[in-house]
């Protein structure tokens, strides 16, 4: 299986990036990389490895540049040459840490769109208190949301939850302001006739505040919503850390304290650590395209690449494209 890597794409590419190809070829026997950058910016980082291929590309998208006018001026930017083997058949998949919403466009104009999907959504694994973790989507890719879209959502992270995440009939909830049938607005009152009706095990809403206890392996919303719920898990997750930091650091005690509690708090923060998540990935693609965060690191990298081999192996593309058929065949 070959994985199409964005070497230039982030905020610590490419010597992160090509790092995580590198321990991702060690820990996956299965798959070869190839990785689309500037040879000579990438070069004191590559090693040589008989699955590693580097593909040269003259252009990069830049973090500021307008999404739609780069991929279509920049075909030889490293993450439009990624998007396009894909498309070719000559990567199952491909990986990028760049520009959001040029990786969008990219997916949709290059990759291309799912007969039946409305418009793709961006899918996140965020951590709960079991270590579980649940999928949220849409994750920012669409602001504005309608009822079927979101029916689509879910159908979406309930095929990706049980074919990767190994969850037998995940639990599907709509994020709303309350439990009760009949609240929220009325995207929401819609949505819930929606979803109920459905190929999926949907438990009704579902509130913000019950997300991370687990109370559903995936949790459907529109981008505007669900990009501020992002934000603010982890906004709340880094301050209760550098609040945690300053309270053992505050006294001798405290100090004391913190040497005989160290191991539980690294326990702590590693299963809320996203980069043991791996990435946000586009649904409703003809082929499986994940964004990692822009401030990727190796391990990010690599985890980013272990999701885009299983959505590849499990077909998950495939799943979803066959079912959306059935649905609209009904």
């Amino acid at each position: 299986m070959i994985i199409a890597l964005d070497g230039m794409g982030g905020d610590n590419a490419p010597g992160e990036i090509v790092a995580g190809a590198l321990e991702s070829l060690i820990a996956f026997e299965d798959i070869h990389i190839h990785i689309y950058g500037d040879e000579e910016v990438m070069a004191p980082y590559i090693k040589e490895h008989a699955r590693l291929q580097v593909i040269h590309c003259a252009e990069k998208i830049e973090a500021d540049d307008e999404p739609v006018r780069a991929i279509r001026g920049k075909k030889d930017a490293s993450m439009v040459r990624m998007a396009q083997a894909v498309k070719d058949g000559q990567a199952a998949a491909c990986v990028s840490a760049g520009n959001t919403g040029a990786l969008m466009a990219s997916g949709l104009f290059v990759v291309g769109r799912i007969d039946g999907i409305e418009r793709p959504a961006l899918a996140t694994t965020l951590p709960t208190v079991d270590g579980t973790g649940f999928i949220l989507l849409d994750m920012g890719a669409n602001a504005d949301t309608k009822p079927s879209q979101l029916g689509q959502y879910a159908v979406m992270g309930s095929i990706y939850a049980e074919k990767v995440r190994g969850i037998n009939r995940p639990r599907v909830g709509l994020l709303n302001i309350g439990t009760e049938e009949g609240k929220g607005n009325e995207l929401a009152k819609m949505a819930y006739q929606v979803l109920s009706e459905a190929p999926i095990n949907f438990i009704g809403n579902v509130e913000s505040r019950d997300l991370l206890t687990g109370v559903a392996d995936v949790v459907v919303t529109d981008g505007f919503t669900g990009n501020m719920v992002l934000k603010t898990i982890e906004g709340t997750a880094g301050a209760f850390f550098s609040m945690l930091k300053e309270v053992f650091s505050s006294s001798l005690k405290s100090k004391v304290s913190a040497v005989l509690v160290k191991d539980d708090l690294r326990g702590l923060k590693h299963k809320m650590d996203y980069t043991e998540y791996g990435g946000a990935g586009l649904f409703g693609l003809n082929s499986p395209v994940i964004k990692a965060h822009g401030s990727s690191n190796a391990n990010a990298i690599l985890n980013a690449i272990r999701q885009a081999r299983t959505m590849a192996q499990y077909d998950v593309c495939g799943t979803i494209r066959e079912t959306v058929g059935k649905v609209e065949n009904q």
